[in-house]
């Protein structure tokens, strides 16, 4: 009874755990106000890279994040010194969390509703440099390897195998969810409305870096999925979301009038036209995405290589053993007829 209560404190705290983890990625992703007053002066490299503004909620979000995941490894780590966490995804981790740190909390965070080419570098990080870099962690792999048998078969299991998830991790899935978010956000009331509403602007990131994760999951393929793709699907399947960013920005890019409304009114006293900013935003939009694919399929097909190249070595190393059985054999089959020749031969003390 004792045992029994003890796991179940332990289920109820690593459940109370896996939500605050939950909540606070959820809230890293979407706690950004959407409005503020327009900043007095024209982004520079410093006022991006060092005006960061720690609001309380993002701050914490990454905060909690952070420290669950150093105390998931920790533990996970001690329970099990002979197979620890390779340091790889911690770092990928923490890289994932400073990219949606950068996002949301740096300069990028005050002049996003100033410029729509800033907004844009805002939805590069969270859709292709956070989302990799966290699916690159393996918090599922984490998830599994920290909850205890009865959480793993009871909640977290069912979950993965749920008909929903099945369904939404499917690759063709995925692939639409992610390429449907980014047209229909661009070319809907959703993205002007995200810019003068901050709930919505919150409800925007959340759908952005959503869909990112759940394209890029198949794609890293390090996470238990309910499917599962080879190194060739792979490749294949983040090549085709590449023509599409491609032509999403070459459409962007030559609208001849301003998109969204709250750019085209907006009184500022410095930088580029809104429409002007509108091509910016689309040449970065081609520009980045089309060279975070390329890197994407090159990791891939070395990937690709490695696993052949393993896979290579077990067949050798198998076929040296078989041929060392076969030798063997060899060997014992020449001395026993070797044996079998003596005792035959004529003339030998046995027939005398």
């Amino acid at each position: 009874m004792r045992a029994m209560a003890t796991s179940a404190t332990l289920s109820r705290r690593l459940a109370s755990l896996i939500g605050l983890g939950a909540i606070g990625w959820l809230a890293t992703a979407t706690a950004v106000a959407a409005h503020g007053p327009v900043p007095a002066e024209p982004p520079s490299a410093a006022s991006l890279l060092l005006g960061w503004t720690f609001e309380p909620l993002p701050t914490l979000a990454i905060a909690v994040a952070g420290g669950w995941w150093w105390w998931a490894v920790r533990r996970v780590n001690a329970v099990h010194p002979g197979n620890p966490v390779p340091v790889r995804r911690s770092v990928a981790f923490g890289s994932g969390l400073t990219a949606l740190a950068f996002a949301l909390l740096s300069g990028i965070g005050r002049y996003d509703t100033a410029l729509f080419s800033v907004h844009m570098v805002q939805h590069v990080f969270l859709t292709l440099v956070a989302a990799p870099l966290i699916a690159m962690a393996a918090p599922i792999t984490l998830i599994l390897r920290l909850a205890s048998p009865e959480t793993r078969n009871r909640w977290i299991l069912p979950v993965l195998h749920s008909r929903l998830v099945r369904v939404l991790a499917f690759p063709v899935v995925a692939w639409v969810v992610l390429a449907g978010v980014m047209w229909v956000s661009h070319f809907s009331p959703l993205f002007n409305a995200a810019l003068e509403d901050p709930l919505v602007h919150d409800v925007e990131h959340g759908l952005f870096l959503g869909s990112a994760l759940l394209f890029w999951w198949p794609a890293v393929a390090l996470d238990p999925a309910p499917w599962r793709m080879p190194h060739p699907a792979r490749a294949l399947y983040v090549f085709l979301q590449m023509p599409q960013n491609t032509f999403l920005s070459v459409v962007l890019l030559n609208v001849g009038t301003v998109l969204y409304p709250h750019y085209a009114t907006l009184v500022r006293a410095w930088g580029p036209s809104p429409l002007d900013d509108q091509r910016a935003a689309a040449a970065i939009m081609w520009l980045a995405g089309d060279a975070i694919f390329l890197a994407a399929i090159l990791a891939i097909v070395a990937g690709w290589m490695r696993a052949d190249a393993r896979d290579t070595g077990r067949s050798d190393r198998r076929a040296a053993v078989e041929l060392a059985d076969i030798r063997v054999r060899e060997r014992l089959l020449a001395e026993r007829l070797a044996r079998e020749r003596e005792d035959g031969q004529p003339g030998s003390g046995a027939s005398r």
